[in-house]
C-alpha cells in the first residue's frame, strides 16, 4: 500500500499501558475521625469559607437592585428633609444646607445610575455545544501498531478528561491521525480531510512552528485564522495548537469557550509519543 494513505475500518486499541480498575494496594475508602486528628495532631490547611462571597452569589440579582434602592431612599429622603425642614425649594448656593442637599441628590443619583448598570450588564454563562459535523477516525495505514495504539491511548486520554472532541496531528508534512468530529463536506455525508500542504502555509501552522511554543485560542469565533481550520467543526469554541518538534503540530479542538485549563493545555503526552 502507497505510504500516506488513510483508511476508515476501526483499529483496535491495545494499550501498552494497562491500568488496572480497582487496584488491591490501593484503598477505596479512607475513614477519619474526630480521636484519629486530636492524636495525630493535624497541622495541615484547613479550609476556609468565605460568608459574604456565599452569600453574595446565591443572591446576585439583589445586590445587583441594591443601588437603586439605596439611592432611591436617599433621594427621598433627602427631599423630605428638605420639605419638613422650611428651607425654600429654590436653591441658594449662599446656603450650607442646599449645598449639602445638592450633593446627596448628586451621590443619590449616582448609586441609581450604578444599580442600573450592574443590572445590565452580566456575566456570559458559558455552556457545552454539540459540535456540527461527522464522526471520524483516520489514521496512516503505515504506522506501526505501537504508534497507533498510542495515538488511540493519546485520544481516549483527552477526550475523557477535557473538553477535547476533536484530535489531529500532523507530522512531517503528512497528516498522521484526525479523529473525534469533523466538518461535513456538503452534502455527502464525509468528514473533511485535512490538506497538510495548504495547512502548513497557513499563518496559524507558521505562526505556532516559527514561536516553537503552545498557542491557545479560548475563543476560536473571534480568532480570523480559524479559516484556515476548515477540518474542525464550524462551532468549535477552542483550540488548542501544540508543536510536536520542527516538523510537527498537534491541533485540538474543544466544545466550551476557555474549556481547556492550564493542566489540560500541559500536553507533553503528545510530544513524547511523536517526538521520539
Amino acid at each position: 500500500m502507497e505510504a500516506g494513505t488513510i483508511f476508515y475500518s476501526a483499529i483496535p486499541w491495545k494499550p501498552k499501558r494497562p491500568f488496572p480498575r480497582n487496584p488491591s494496594s490501593f484503598p477505596r475508602f479512607i475513614r477519619a475521625s474526630a480521636s484519629s486528628q486530636s492524636q495525630r495532631g493535624y497541622r495541615g490547611p484547613k479550609p476556609s469559607k468565605d460568608l459574604v462571597a456565599d452569600w453574595v452569589m446565591s443572591n446576585d440579582d439583589a445586590v445587583r437592585s441594591l443601588p437603586i434602592y439605596v439611592g432611591g431612599a436617599s433621594l427621598l429622603a433627602v427631599l423630605f428633609n428638605r420639605t419638613v425642614s422650611g428651607i425654600a425649594p429654590v436653591a441658594d448656593a449662599s446656603s450650607s444646607q442646599s449645598r449639602a442637599d445638592l450633593l446627596a441628590i448628586s451621590l443619590a443619583v449616582t448609586s441609581i445610575l450604578t444599580g442600573l448598570v450592574w443590572l445590565s450588564i452580566r456575566p456570559k454563562s458559558i455552556t457545552v455545544v454539540n459540535p456540527k459535523g461527522v464522526e471520524c477516525q483516520m489514521i496512516c495505514s503505515y504506522l506501526p501498531d505501537s504508534v497507533v495504539s498510542e495515538l488511540l491511548w493519546a485520544w481516549e486520554s483527552l477526550s475523557a478528561v477535557t473538553c477535547c472532541r476533536s484530535l489531529v496531528v500532523v507530522y512531517d508534512g503528512i497528516y498522521l491521525l484526525q479523529i473525534g468530529m469533523a466538518a461535513e463536506s456538503g452534502n455527502s455525508g464525509e468528514a473533511v480531510i485535512v490538506d497538510a500542504s495548504k495547512l502548513k502555509q497557513g499563518s496559524v501552522y507558521l505562526g505556532v512552528m516559527r514561536s516553537k511554543a503552545q498557542r491557545y485560542l479560548a475563543n476560536l469565533l473571534l480568532y480570523p485564522g480559524r479559516s484556515e481550520l476548515p477540518f474542525l467543526p464550524s462551532n468549535t469554541q477552542a483550540v488548542i495548537l501544540q508543536p510536536l518538534g520542527d516538523k510537527g503540530i498537534a491541533i485540538i479542538g474543544g466544545d466550551t469557550i476557555r474549556g481547556f485549563t492550564t493542566s489540560d493545555q500541559l500536553l507533553s503526552i503528545v510530544y513524547r509519543l511523536l517526538d521520539g
